[in-house]
């Protein structure tokens, strides 16, 4: 059994706090202690130097054999990695007294660089990969980031071009499937809880929506189809087309202004949006694509739109399908605020790719890649958190030392003020990390994107690595 303990030495500066793994890993069990132990030494590592390859995150060559050797033992498996993640999650869900979203989405994770790894093709088909299906759980009102819940990486199958209808239907690898299986594998709603699911326009199907029903789960769902309905919820109203319905319907209410996160044009801007809802009984389609059962789904849709074409950005329109009561403007508008978060599951994907840089590791196999996978992904959550921590309303006066390990905040406390102050805020911390990345702190640039973000980050770690070195000497020599 001792050579099991030494088999994985990784040296962690003894600043280093166990913050990371106590809040998203705890109680991980990959079968023995000492690879319990490995893991989380490596998981701490990463989360200090979360950016560039693997050997970048773990600079120590004794550091990256023992992940190497971790990654590669057959009890280190994907679901094992999320499994001690997912039941931290689910309880912090249970802790929150209000709404919880379940944000739902598909990322294409490419290796076609790596040709030992014979992986399925993605995008056009010229590339190779997963279909990453993620499943973040989030706090609405604080928009914090309570895990992710659900991961599925999926390869697609070649399938003949004269596959029919039922055949597709059956196909138990059919890659509509993802967003059902998603939800069936998240345990139900406790009672006296409010979990929604929400997803884009990718999720509006037939299918997707009677396994909600089936499973008595609320969702919000973007439309995509100018689908068949019935107008009413008492099966005798009249047959109209979903959106041309909608969109013949007035506005109810006054105008809202807020603030929205604009895709084409990469930041928040400010919109006056109007708002219109209805009951209907979505039908099922003429030919049945999926596993369901061919009965009218009732639901309640929602309109969100800008009247006035906007300068600069593209007008926004949602058209939202709930199979939560929508009774209101007021409801309405709470399901339109709801599907508004579905943004974070973008800038979530963002953290994998750019920020924990997932798309450039270097395994030779499924089975040691996988699980770094699943580690990695859990680390963008907490840059995630830490990034939504700068937008919160209290950022300007939250201590920065509350998100970040101290040593972060006082050395970059030095390098941007040169004087001794007292320790900066949330906001000044994460815009002094812009500046150090090239950012000029300029209202009219706005909040610094992840690229940005990641340049003034590698710098900082560089500064408190010889903040560090200089910290141990002085002890030496003392």
């Amino acid at each position: 059994m001792q050579t099991a303990v030494t088999e994985y030495p990784v040296e962690v500066p003894e600043e280093s706090s166990r913050a990371f793994v106590a809040n998203y890993f705890s109680g991980i069990d990959l079968g023995h202690q000492a690879r319990n132990q490995c893991f989380e030494r490596v998981a701490q590592q990463i989360s200090r130097h979360p950016g560039g390859t693997l050997p970048d995150k773990l600079s120590n060559p004794a550091d990256y054999a023992s992940m190497d050797r971790l990654m590669n033992r057959p009890e280190t498996t994907h679901a094992a990695v999320l499994a001690a993640h997912r039941r931290r999650a689910f309880e912090k869900m249970q802790a929150c007294p209000g709404v919880v979203l379940l944000l739902h989405d598909t990322t294409v994770l490419d290796y076609s660089k790596k040709k030992s790894l014979k992986l399925a093709a993605v995008g056009n088909g010229n590339g190779r990969g997963y279909l990453c299906h993620n499943s973040l759980a989030v706090d609405p009102g604080n928009r914090e980031v309570f895990g992710l819940v659900s991961q599925i990486l999926h390869q697609r199958k070649a399938v003949g071009r004269k596959e029919g209808v039922k055949s597709k239907r059956e196909r138990q690898t059919r890659e509509s499937r993802l967003w059902s299986r998603a939800v069936v594998d998240l345990p139900p709603t406790p009672e006296g809880k409010h979990w929604v699911d929400v997803a884009d326009r990718g999720a509006d199907l037939f299918e997707f929506l009677a396994t909600e029903q089936r499973l008595a789960r609320a969702c919000v769902v973007r439309s995509a189809y100018n689908r068949r309905v019935r107008i009413g919820h008492d099966g005798k109203g009249e047959k109209r087309l979903l959106h041309d319905y909608l969109r013949a319907l007035p506005a109810v209410g006054p105008v809202h202004s807020r603030e929205m996160y604009d895709s084409q044009l990469e930041s928040e801007r400010t919109v006056g949006l109007r708002v219109a809802h209805a009951a209907v009984e979505i039908l099922p389609p003429h030919v049945r694509k999926g596993q369901y059962e061919k009965k009218p789904i009732r639901a309640w849709v929602v309109r969100v739109w800008e009247e006035t074409t906007p300068a600069k950005g593209t007008p926004i329109e949602w058209i939202l399908v709930c199979l939560d009561p929508v009774t209101s403007a007021s409801t309405a508008w709470e399901k339109s605020v709801w599907y508004a978060c579905r943004w974070m599951l973008e800038e979530f994907h963002k953290a994998q790719k750019t920020g924990c840089r997932v798309e450039d590791l270097q395994f030779r196999t499924e089975a040691a890649l996988q699980p770094m996978i699943g580690l990695l992904s859990v680390v963008s959550v907490m840059l995630l958190n830490l990034r939504q921590a700068a937008r919160r309303p209290d950022a300007k006066e939250r201590k920065a030392s509350t998100v970040v390990e101290s040593i972060y905040e006082e050395v970059l406390r030095k390098w941007r003020y040169k004087t001794d102050r007292d320790e900066m805020t949330v906001y000044e911390f994460y815009m002094a990390v812009a500046r150090l990345g090239g950012h000029m702190n300029r209202k009219a640039d706005g909040f610094p994107g992840w690229l940005t973000l990641w340049r003034g980050w590698q710098k900082l770690e560089s500064m408190v690595a010889g903040a560090v070195i200089a910290r141990r000497r002085s002890r030496k020599i003392v």
